[in-house]
C-alpha cells in the first residue's frame, strides 16, 4: 500500500506540473491563437482554409518565421500534428489526425551492428512485429499518441512516442544499448551461439526463442544443448542422463517453473521431454549455488516458462521425423493470459528411419523385439493473472508419458508372452509474487509432483505374472524475501518445507513373491545470502547458506548446514576471476538394477536415504576461473575438486565383482576446464576441453580406490555454425576418451570353487573402452510468409561417419559356464528433418 500511494502522489505530482506548463505554453509571449493565424494566412496569401471549430478552438502555436505557404504549412503540420491537405490552388482543409505511418532503423550503440529479430510493439493498438533483416520495421494506421516498445535479448528496452517516427522520405534510426543487470551482468552477448549467456555468478543462461543452430540438432533441445559445455556430457549418449563434472544424473537437480522433475527424457532419454518453444529461460550451475537451491549435488538446471503477460497471441506448430507438436500463448484480459503445449510422437504407426535407429541404440541387450509399440507425448499449460501492479501470480502444470507394449511368440508356447512399460509425470505448481515497496519483495510458492514407473510381463501361458512398481510423490513450498539494504548490496532470506515419499513394489505370482518398501523423508530448510555489486561493477558476488533437518518419520534426523560462495572480479579490462564453492546434500537417489528388471528397458528406480544403508548423500566443491572477454572472443578456464560422501555401489551401476556389495563410499573429482570462442554477427566456433580425474574409494574393498565408472579423463568438442542471411549451418566433432570396465580375469575367467560359479574378474575398473568420435552436422532455413509468420525447415545428422562408438561393455555367465560379453554401441548415422510454423 505504501508504494501504491507514494506512485499516486508521484502520479499526480508530474499531472499537475503537465498542466502548469501546458497553460504557460498557451500565454508565452510569442504564441497566437491558431484560428487568429489561419485568418492572417487567408488574407496574405488569399487561400481559405476548412476546419472543424472544435479541432482548433484552444490550439496555440508558436508563429512560423518562413514567408513561404508552402514552409508554413510544413511547419503548422510539424507542431500540430494536423492534417493539411490542398484542394486546389485557393482552398484547404485542416483535419486532426488519429493515425501516423512510421519507420525506423535499429542499430546496437556499440558495434553499430545491425539488430534484426528486435521485437516493435505499438501500445494502445494490436500492432507488432519484428525487424527485418536489416534492422528496420514500419507499420501503417499507427495512433498518433501511442507509444512504442522496442526490445531484444540482451538490450535495454526503448520506449518512444510514434510521432517522433513518422515516415518521411528517411526512416529515423535508433540505438540500442547493451543490457547490464545488477548481479546479473551478461559477460559474452553471445556464447558458441545465440540464445546461450555466461553471467558473472559463472551461470550459463540459455534462451531457446532466440536460440542459433548446434550441429546434430534441426531444432532446439535443451538437454542436449546443455552437452554442448564444457564439463557436462553423457557417457551413455542420452540427453536425460546427464553427467555434470563427473556425477551422475540423479544428483542433478532440474527444475521447471520451480517444480523439482524425476523425469526428464521421452524414448528412454533420447529426446528431452521439455518443450523448447515453452521455454524462456534455461539457466546452468555447475558451482557456486545460490543457497535458494537445495539438492543436486553435482549441479542445477533450472527452467523457466514466460514470466511476462503477452500483448498479443502467438505461438506456433511443427513436425520431425518422431513426434509433432503445437504451442500457443494466448492473452484473455489485458492482465490475465494462459500459455500451453502439446507433443505427441507418432512412433506407435509410423516408422521412420530417425525411430528405427533410436529403437536399435534403446531396445539393445533387452527382451524387447521388433514388434513393439512404443509413443510419448508431453502436455504443459501455464496460467498467468496480475493482481495489480505489485503482485503476480501464475500457476503452471506439465503431463508427460512414456508407453511400451509388445508381444512376444514362441513356437512352443500356446499364448504370447506379453508386457508393457508405463512412465508417467505429473506436476503442478504456482507463485506468487509481490513488491511492498521499493526495497522489498516476496515469492511464495509451492509445487506437487508425482512420477509412476510401471511394469507387467505376462508368460508361460499366461500362468506367470510379474508386477514391478517405483512411485514418487514429492510436496513443496517455499517463501522467499528480497530486501535491498542499499545501492549496492542485497539480501536474500526463506524457509523451504519438502516432504519426498518414495514406494518401490514388485509382485510375483509363481513362485509366489512380494515386496513392498516404501519411506517418507521431510526437510525443512532455513537460507540466507548477501549479495554485493560495487559502483564500478568490477566486484559482484554472494556469500550465503542453508540450513537443512531432515528426519524420516523418527527413524533418523539430521542436521546440515550448507555455505555457499560466488566471487567474480575484474581484474583487467575485459580480463576476470572467479571463485566459487559450495556444500550440498541431497536424500533421493537412484538405484541401477542391472537384472532384467522394467523389461531391461528402464533400469533405474528412486529410492530415498535411510541413514543406514544408504545415508544422506553429500558434496563439497570449490572452484578458480579466469576469462578473457571481448566482443570478438572468449578464453575461459576453470579448475574445479569436488568430493561427494555417502554414495552406494547400488546407485554406481557397477557390473563387476562389488555388484550387488552394497558398499558405502565416496568418489572425488579433480578437473580442469577450457574453452575457447570466437564470433561475430555471421559465426561462431568453439574448441572446449575437459580433464577429469574421478576415483572412488570403497574402504572395505581391494582395492580400496580405483577409477570411477564415469571417470572419462579427457573430451575436446571442436564446432562451429554460419549464418548466410535466412540459412544457418552447423558442424561440429566430439572426442572422449574410453570409459572405464572390468574384464574377465585372462589366466582364470571362472571361479569354480563357490558355488553357485561366477566369474574371476581383474582389479575394479582396471580396463579402458576405446575412445569416443562422433561428427555431427545441421541446417536450417527460414522463409518469411507474412508479418508475423515464419516457417523454417531443418534438417541434421548425427554421426555422419557412422561410427559405431562402444558405450559400455560388461560379461555375464551363461548356463552352460561360459561368459558372454555384452556390447552396448552409439547411435549410427541418424538423420532427422522437421518443419515448423511459426506466428
Amino acid at each position: 500500500m505504501l508504494k501504491k500511494h507514494l506512485n499516486t502522489l508521484i502520479t499526480l505530482f508530474f499531472l499537475l506540473i503537465f498542466s502548469g506548463t501546458s497553460y504557460a505554453q498557451t500565454t508565452t509571449k510569442n504564441s497566437i491563437p491558431l484560428r487568429d493565424f489561419l485568418s492572417e494566412l487567408e488574407a496574405t496569401f488569399d487561400v481559405k482554409f476548412s476546419f472543424a471549430d472544435t479541432d482548433v478552438d484552444m490550439v496555440f502555436i508558436e508563429k512560423p518565421s518562413s514567408n513561404s505557404l508552402d514552409n508554413i504549412l510544413n511547419e503548422l503540420h510539424e507542431a500540430t500534428g494536423f492534417s493539411i491537405n490542398k484542394l486546389n490552388d485557393r482552398y484547404y482543409t485542416l483535419t486532426k489526425t488519429t493515425t501516423i505511418s512510421i519507420c525506423g532503423f535499429v542499430f546496437d550503440n556499440f558495434e553499430e551492428n545491425n539488430i534484426p529479430g528486435a521485437t516493435v510493439e505499438i501500445y494502445e493498438s494490436n500492432l507488432s512485429g519484428i525487424t527485418d533483416g536489416n534492422g528496420s520495421f514500419s507499420f501503417e494506421n499507427v495512433p498518433l499518441n501511442s507509444l512504442v516498445h522496442i526490445k531484444h535479448l540482451g538490450y535495454k528496452p526503448i520506449f518512444i512516442e510514434a510521432k517522433e517516427l513518422v515516415k518521411t522520405t528517411e526512416c529515423k534510426t535508433i540505438a540500442m544499448a547493451l543490457s547490464y543487470q545488477e548481479l546479473d551482468e551478461v559477460v559474452v552477448t553471445q556464447f558458441l551461439t545465440t540464445g546461450l549467456k555466461k553471467l558473472n555468478n559463472a551461470s550459463i543462461e540459455l534462451y531457446p526463442s532466440a536460440f542459433g543452430i548446434l550441429p546434430g540438432v534441426s531444432e532446439p533441445d535443451i538437454l542436449q544443448t546443455v552437452q554442448a559445455l564444457p564439463g557436462i556430457k553423457s557417457v551413455d549418449e542420452t540427453v536425460s542422463d546427464i553427467n555434470i563434472r563427473g556425477g551422475t544424473n540423479d544428483q542433478n537437480l532440474i527444475l521447471w517453473d520451480g517444480i523439482k522433475m524425476y523425469q526428464t527424457g521421452h524414448f528412454f532419454g533420447l529426446i528431452s521431454a521439455f518443450n523448447p518453444y515453452v521455454t524462456e529461460k534455461v539457466t546452468i550451475i555447475k558451482n557456486g549455488t545460490s543457497a535458494l537451491y537445495s539438492d543436486g549435488i553435482s549441479g542445477t538446471l533450472s527452467m523457466r516458462t514466460t514470466q511476462d503477460l503477452p500483448l498479443n497471441f502467438s505461438g506456433g506448430a511443427g513436425f520431425n521425423l518422431i513426434s509433432g507438436d503445437v504451442f500457443g500463448v494466448i492473452p484473455i484480459q489485458d492482465n490475465m493470459a494462459v500459455q500451453v503445449s502439446a507433443r505427441r510422437s507418432y512412433t506407435d504407426f509410423l516408422n521412420t528411419p530417425t525411430y528405427t535407429k533410436f529403437s536399435e541404440k534403446a531396445f539393445q541387450d533387452t527382451e524387447v523385439n521388433s514388434e513393439s509399440e512404443f509413443y510419448f507425448y508431453d502436455f504443459t499449460a501455464k496460467f498467468m493473472y496480475e493482481i495489480n501492479p505489485y503482485h503476480k501470480a501464475s500457476v503452471s502444470l506439465i503431463n508427460m508419458s512414456n508407453n511400451l507394449n509388445y508381444i512376444e511368440t514362441a513356437n512352443d508356447t500356446l499364448a504370447p508372452n506379453r508386457s508393457n512399460l508405463n512412465q508417467d509425470n505429473f506436476s503442478i505448481g504456482g507463485e506468487l509474487q509481490s513488491e511492498w515497496t521499493d526495497d522489498f519483495s516476496s515469492q511464495l510458492s509451492f509445487y506437487y509432483t508425482q512420477y509412476d514407473l510401471d511394469a507387467l510381463s505376462i508368460s508361460n501361458n499366461d500362468a506367470q505374472q510379474l508386477e514391478q512398481n517405483n512411485l514418487v510423490k514429492e510436496s513443496n513450498i517455499k517463501l522467499t524475501t528480497y530486501y535491498k539494504l542499499g545501492n549496492h548490496i542485497n539480501w536474500m532470506n526463506g524457509y523451504e518445507f519438502t516432504e519426498t515419499g518414495i514406494e518401490n513394489t514388485t509382485n510375483v505370482n509363481q513362485p509366489p513373491f512380494a515386496s513392498n518398501i516404501k519411506g517418507v523423508i521431510r526437510k525443512h530448510g532455513l537460507f540466507s545470502e548477501i549479495a554485493y555489486s560495487s559502483e564500478d561493477e568490477k566486484l559482484t558476488g554472494f556469500i550465503g547458506g542453508r540450513l537443512n533437518h531432515i528426519e524420516n518419520l523418527d527413524t533418523f534426523q539430521e542436521y546440515i548446514f550448507e555455505p555457499r560462495i560466488n566471487i567474480s572480479y575484474e581484474l583487467l579490462p575485459n580480463f576476470k576471476t572467479e571463485i566459487l564453492g559450495e556444500y550440498k546434500s541431497q536424500v533421493t537417489n537412484q538405484i541401477i538394477d542391472l537384472e532384467q528388471n522394467f523389461l531391461g528397458i528402464e533400469k533405474r528406480r528412486w529410492i530415498l536415504s535411510d541413514g543406514d544403508a544408504l545415508p544422506i548423500t553429500k558434496s563439497k566443491q570449490g572452484s578458480i576461473g579466469f576469462n578473457y572477454d571481448t566482443n570478438k572472443l572468449y578464453v575461459g578456464i576453470d579448475a574445479f575438486y569436488k568430493e561427494v560422501n555417502g554414495i552406494n555401489v547400488y546407485t554406481q551401476g557397477f557390473q563387476n565383482q562389488n555388484q550387488f556389495n552394497g558398499e558405502i563410499g565416496s568418489y572425488a573429482i579433480k578437473g580442469a576446464e577450457f574453452l575457447i570462442n570466437t564470433k561475430n554477427n555471421h559465426y561462431s566456433a568453439w574448441f572446449s576441453y575437459t580433464y577429469n580425474k574421478n576415483d572412488y574409494t570403497f574402504d572395505v574393498l581391494a582395492p580400496a580406490t580405483f577409477p570411477n565408472n564415469l571417470d572419462v579423463r579427457h573430451a575436446i568438442t571442436l564446432a562451429g555454425n554460419y549464418t548466410i542471411g535466412d540459412l544457418k549451418l552447423g558442424v561440429g566433432l566430439n572426442y572422449k576418451s574410453g570409459k572405464p570396465f572390468t574384464q574377465p580375469n585372462e589366466n582364470e575367467p571362472i571361479n569354480e570353487t563357490v558355488f553357485p560359479t561366477e566369474i574371476n574378474y581383474e582389479e575394479p575398473n582396471s580396463s579402458r573402452l576405446p575412445e569416443y568420435f562422433r561428427a555431427d552436422a545441421s541446417a536450417n532455413y527460414t522463409l518469411k510468409i507474412g508479418d508475423k509468420t515464419n516457417a523454417i525447415f531443418g534438417v541434421s545428422v548425427l554421426n555422419f561417419t557412422n561410427r559405431r562408438n562402444t558405450l559400455n561393455t560388461y560379461y555375464r555367465l551363461q548356463n552352460d559356464s561360459t561368459i558372454e560379453t555384452i556390447e552396448r554401441l552409439s547411435l549410427g548415422i541418424t538423420p532427422n528433418a522437421s518443419i515448423r510454423i511459426s506466428f
